[in-house]
């Protein structure tokens, strides 16, 4: 089973300033879409669906919405 994944505006605009970007999204797919609780991410304030994984060097903090298989991208931060 896979997530979809999608990216909230700020995640967005700092998404299209990655000079990897296309790798990050193929990444994101490979690892936190198959598997959004595994990929050495760590759940943010004791909240099992709101996480936090490093992927490709960059920290992503993330929701994960079970019921409609998404995940959510909300903050990304990366050495651009």
């Amino acid at each position: 089973m896979s997530f979809r994944i999608t990216y909230a505006p700020p995640a967005d605009d700092t998404l299209a300033k990655m000079r990897n970007a296309e790798q990050f999204r193929d990444a994101m797919v490979r690892t936190v879409g198959r598997d959004p609780y595994g990929h050495g991410s760590a759940a943010v304030r004791g909240e099992r669906d709101r996480r936090e994984a490093t992927v490709l060097g960059a920290i992503v903090l993330y929701y994960v919405s079970r019921s409609v298989l998404t995940v959510t991208v909300v903050r990304l931060i990366a050495g651009l």
